[in-house]
This record gives C-alpha cells, structure tokens and sequence, in this order.
C-alpha cells in the first residue's frame, strides 16, 4: 500500500490521500528579527500581498510550505526552492497552494493531483494541515 513519510495515507477508490499536520513556533520572532531579508527568501510577493504582510498570517503559510515539502517525500539532497510552493489565497480568503519548478515536477512524478490546505495560527504558532490527493496507481492498489 502506498504511504507518505509525512503523516497518515488513507486509501479511496482511485486516490490515495496523505496527510500532514505541521506546528511552527517563533515564526513571528524571525520576522522580527531577520525582517525584509526573511520574508524575501520564504515568501513570495504573492503569498505577502494575500497575508497584507501580517506575521501570524506569514506563519500559518510558512507552516504551509514545511507541510507541502514533507508530503512531496522531497529528498533531503534535492534542492527545492521556496519559491516553487506558493502558498496564496482565493476570492474568498481560502488558502490555495500552486506548484512551480522543482516542486511541480516531484509532484507529477509522485502522481499528485491536488493538494488541499487547512491553516491555523495564534500569533506566535501557526499550523497547517495539507492533504495530497494522489493517483492511485496498479502497483500501489495491488500491493
């Protein structure tokens, strides 16, 4: 059966779904003390106009992209740009991730077809919860 080093797989017919639950703590502190340099490496400027730049809101988003990074598997000697996990916001203020790049390309490779995204913070926490709804392939459901 197929699973994720992230956290929980489920199966369901034709998909397989992983889970990842993912805290950060002192998020807001980097903010403060790295500033502008932090923000330029973690966010894109998308992902900044959608929080109106508020750290709890940077946090819940940073805690995003950790959670999108472990249920991709993403190798610890692949390099993966921040950039390449744009975590934003739609019409109605939902969270919304897209893939570019690097990111994109592992996603496809793991038969990954859309990834949900659930986010939280109080101030200095933030927690994402990311499900990935996956191709569920012949090899994986024969297993």
């Amino acid at each position: 059966m197929f699973s994720t080093r992230a956290g929980t797989t489920i199966e369901r017919p034709g998909v397989l779904v992983g889970c990842d639950i993912h805290p950060v703590f002192n998020v807001v502190e980097s903010i403060d003390v790295f500033g502008e340099r932090y923000l330029a490496r973690v966010f894109t400027p998308a992902e900044r106009a959608a929080s109106g730049e508020a750290p709890e809101r940077l946090a819940a988003r940073y805690a995003a992209k950790e959670s999108v990074l472990k249920l991709l598997k993403i190798p610890a000697d692949v390099a993966v740009p921040w950039t390449d996990i744009e975590v934003g916001a739609d019409p109605n203020g939902a969270p919304t991730v897209a893939l570019h790049g690097r990111a994109a390309e592992i996603a496809a490779d793991l038969g990954v077809t859309t990834i949900e995204l659930t986010l939280s913070h109080d101030g200095g926490m933030a927690m994402a919860v990311v499900a990935a709804m996956v191709e569920a392939r012949e090899s994986a459901i024969a297993a």
